[in-house]
């Protein structure tokens, strides 16, 4: 969304981002990098409508002449709407010149995310004056081999129904004050036709590839 806010506040979120304490090579430091602000200048600058009207004067003059102010500008991308279900995919593939080649590295994950600090201070689902927005994690997708062949596998949480996102879902009702910790349930492997029950640091040290995240909070 475009705002026309006070540069003060169109920039603030609903937790401080200069609180983390980001490890290189974790999702919380890719979602950083992504939401970063980041400066227009020069060839980025931006053509501003309301600066060109006060240079050139109304609009329908503009278009004849051609005419546009361009001006330095700041832009950040941050969450407006938390969803119920988060949905995060990593980039895993890097391009070399007309070479593509798979990114094995390890990305860290937890079990519990807040993405606060990524979220817009007027996130609308939000309850006033909370400063946390957290999500657990139910799902993974694995994928391993190279770029031109391989096999996907997932990692499922066997749990209770969450009743918060569920009322997310159906009635649009912001989740109230609830646990912080992970759902509790049974992780399982699943392969083709072979499932089997593996425990939470055998998740959490998968390649993921896909991860699925349900919110608590």
């Amino acid at each position: 969304e475009l705002s026309a806010e006070d540069s003060e506040t169109a920039f603030c979120t609903l937790a401080n981002r200069e609180d983390l304490n980001l490890e290189e090579g974790s999702v919380q430091y890719c979602l950083y990098q992504f939401t970063r602000n980041e400066k227009l200048t020069e060839t980025n600058k931006l053509l501003c409508d309301v600066c060109t009207q006060m240079h050139y004067g109304p609009k329908k003059n503009i278009k004849s002449e051609k005419k546009y102010v361009y001006t330095n500008a700041r832009k950040q991308m941050l969450i407006s709407l938390a969803p119920p279900v988060l949905t995060l995919h990593l980039k895993r593939f890097q391009q070399g010149g007309f070479n593509l080649r798979k990114v094995n590295k390890h990305i860290k994950f937890p079990e519990v995310i807040d993405l606060a600090p990524f979220c817009t201070a007027k996130c609308k689902n939000v309850a006033e004056g909370e400063t946390k927005v957290l999500y657990s994690l139910y799902g993974v997708v694995e994928h391993s081999g190279t770029m031109r062949s391989g096999h996907y596998t997932a990692y499922a949480k066997m749990r209770n129904m969450n009743n918060n996102l569920s009322d997310l879902v159906l009635r649009g009702q912001s989740p109230q004050a609830s646990e912080t910790e992970p759902v509790k349930g049974q992780w399982f492997h699943i392969s083709d036709t072979h499932v089997q029950a593996v425990s939470a640091a055998k998740v959490l040290s998968s390649q993921a590839y896909l991860l699925f995240y349900e919110r608590l909070l």
